[in-house]
């Protein structure tokens, strides 16, 4: 999960409270979530949802069209997330760093048996949120669930394999200083909030201490 801040103020469309799924709404979610869906982290989503972070139920109209109650999520985490994760961290606060809260690991390969998700504190928000990420990505209760599973996956290890293949060039004896800096600038670009899956990417950052000084000005 990645740390979104919030455009203010609310879309206009949003005043008049027919509908919170306007295109100005839609554009400027897009823009703040960076394209990305808030859970699972896949970039430009072919089925998209705005969502509500707190379920309004159907009666509440002021969580329905509340600027701060609307999510960017793709359709297969909001399915997943429903009613049953209601008290998860927000990826929009302040108060905690949603990145440290929950631990990500790439797994070996796009068909492993488990991709492993920890919840690195102990309260039971950061808990839900670990579990609900973990459903995300190991779930396969479903012939969907399971198909759309190696899907999410397979875009996970791309991304990890470019990842690798950067780290390893950085690193390999033959690089030349000039285009070490260029990989340099490279992986430091994968690292941003904006890039797809950057949690994972992170994550394998924090996990090498010998790495760290790829984090310096970004997280």
């Amino acid at each position: 999960m990645f740390h979104v801040l919030k455009t203010m103020p609310a879309p206009a469309s949003l005043d008049n409270k027919v509908s919170y799924s306007g295109m100005d709404v839609i554009e400027r979610l897009a823009s703040d979530f960076h394209n990305k869906c808030y859970i699972c982290e896949i970039k430009d989503p072919i089925s998209l949802n705005v969502e509500h972070f707190e379920p309004h139920k159907g009666i509440d109209d002021e969580k329905k069209y509340d600027w701060s109650n609307l999510f960017f999520a793709c359709a297969r985490c909001n399915n997943i997330k429903r009613s049953k994760f209601d008290d998860i961290l927000n990826c929009t606060s302040t108060d905690i760093d949603v990145l440290m809260a929950v631990k990500h690991e790439f797994p070996v390969t796009a068909h492993a048996r488990k991709v492993n998700i920890t919840a690195m504190l102990d309260d039971e928000k950061t808990k839900m949120t670990a579990s609900l990420i973990d459903e995300v990505f190991n779930s396969e209760s479903t012939g969907n669930k399971k198909l759309s599973r190696t899907y999410l996956l397979k875009r996970l290890m791309k991304q990890y394999r470019k990842f690798l293949e950067l780290l390893f060039e950085y690193e390999d004896d033959d690089t030349i200083e000039e285009e070490r800096i260029i990989i340099e600038k490279k992986i430091k670009n994968m690292l941003k909030v904006e890039y797809e899956f950057s949690a994972f990417l992170r994550w394998a950052i924090i996990n090498s201490p010998e790495l760290h000084h790829f984090r310096e000005g970004l997280f």
